[in-house]
């Protein structure tokens, strides 16, 4: 018998997870082939420093052609243009890929559209990206020199609400340090029917929590609402009221890649892949797709949409189970790992400059048996510590450490 082949896209979290614990798995015996867009690693997390300074490209990034070559990887730098799940073949700029296996490990693209105003060119930054987290920067030492006030918020249909409180908090306490605090508005504006909702329904005692910190900083929050669109140096909100603004970070709606929306069946409305508990496509037994690529149903409805935040965590977990179901069927099994996104633990630390919030729940998704989130400085040096550990990890291969 040939040996079976498993091709990836993409090399991020989701992407490197899934390709070297396949590997691993089968001890070698699978040939295993990533094919991505980017030549790096990034450590998306801490993309909400970027803006201020306090990281760089080449802090958060490394290069993911050695890692792979370490461990028996064949790394391929292009973009994936087509999917063809019946003829089991990936067009790409550098050529055709067959394969036994596809995972989709694709991520977002930002959906920009939905909120004119928004984007590269437009009249508020963002820090989903690496270029985006740049520009913002660029953005804000603009700001410093003609201050005014800021507007922070994550728009309709959003899901990564984490990230827009870690940049809330930190622009706070970027504004102290500048001495700018105490002449500067800031106003968090969020799709989130309460505060600490975060797109998972939110935790005991969430709201009041994030009440407190906002109080403390001087935060005004608007909340429940959808955005129509950004001027230059306004937000227009859906129901008119209009916020001014020196400076504004607000997160977008995320979307799937354009080669995935273009698969036909795989693919849903908004081009992320239907999936079973087992990560495989609903379409097709021998496809499966992890992390931001791979669809989640919303368990609620509440008046302003929102979405819900797929982060690093449940990523690597969706990767594990994929890969373990992967090395099954090369084995000749069936697959027997199965983990809904909902019941994957939810496991995050939100920054906040030099203090933070660590949350924890046993299921990412209502209903819960435990949830607590713990305040305090320890959260600041607990995601310092983490950012160290994780880009060693990651870099090294060692994907199957915790």
């Amino acid at each position: 018998m040939s040996r079976k082949k498993v091709l990836v896209l993409g090399g991020n979290f989701g992407g490197l997870s899934a390709a070297l614990t396949v590997k691993h798995e089968l001890e070698g015996d699978v040939d295993v082939t990533v094919v991505s867009s980017s030549d790096e690693f990034l450590f998306t997390p801490s993309l909400i420093w970027v803006p201020f300074g306090k990281r760089s490209r080449a802090d958060i990034t490394f290069k993911v052609g050695p890692t792979f070559e370490e461990h028996g990887v064949d790394f391929v730098h292009a973009e994936a243009t087509e999917i063809d799940p019946v003829a089991k073949r990936v067009q790409t700029t550098a050529g055709p890929q067959d394969y036994d296996y596809l995972v989709i490990a694709t991520g977002y693209r930002n959906r920009f559209e939905v909120i004119p105003g928004l984007g590269p060119d437009g009249n508020a930054h963002t820090i989903t990206t690496m270029e985006d987290a740049i520009h913002a920067g660029e953005g804000w030492t603009r700001f410093k020199d003609n201050p005014g006030d800021v507007v922070i918020g994550a728009t309709q249909g959003a899901g990564c609400f984490g990230a827009a409180y870690e940049f809330l908090f930190n622009t706070s306490y970027q504004l102290k340090k500048a001495g700018l605090k105490d002449k500067v508005k800031l106003t968090y504006v969020s799709a989130e029917p309460f505060l600490g909702h975060f797109g998972i329904g939110g935790l005991p005692h969430g709201e009041s929590l994030l009440g407190m910190f906002l109080k403390k900083e001087g935060i005004e929050p608007v909340l429940n609402t959808a955005m129509d669109h950004v001027d230059d140096g306004r937000l227009v909100l859906a129901d008119g009221r209009t916020i001014d603004f020196g400076y504004a970070m607000i997160v977008p709606p995320f979307s799937g890649q354009d080669v995935v929306q273009k698969a036909g069946e795989l693919s849903d409305a908004n081009g992320f892949v239907t999936v079973r508990d087992t990560y495989q496509s609903e379409a097709f037994d021998d496809v499966y797709a992890v992390g931001v690529a791979a669809a989640v149903d919303v368990p609620w409805q509440t008046p302003t949409p929102v979405g819900i935040p797929k982060t690093g965590f449940p990523t690597e977990q969706q990767a594990h189970v994929a890969a373990l179901n992967i090395a099954a069927q090369v084995r000749g099994e069936e697959p027997k790992e199965h983990k809904a996104f909902g019941d994957i633990p939810a496991v995050c630390v939100m920054d906040a400059g030099n203090n933070g919030v660590v949350i924890l729940a046993d299921k990412m998704l209502p209903p819960r048996k435990h949830g607590v989130l713990i305040p305090g400085p320890q959260a600041h040096l607990m995601k310092l510590g983490f950012e160290k550990y994780f880009l060693w990890k990651m870099q090294h291969g060692q994907v199957r450490l915790p």
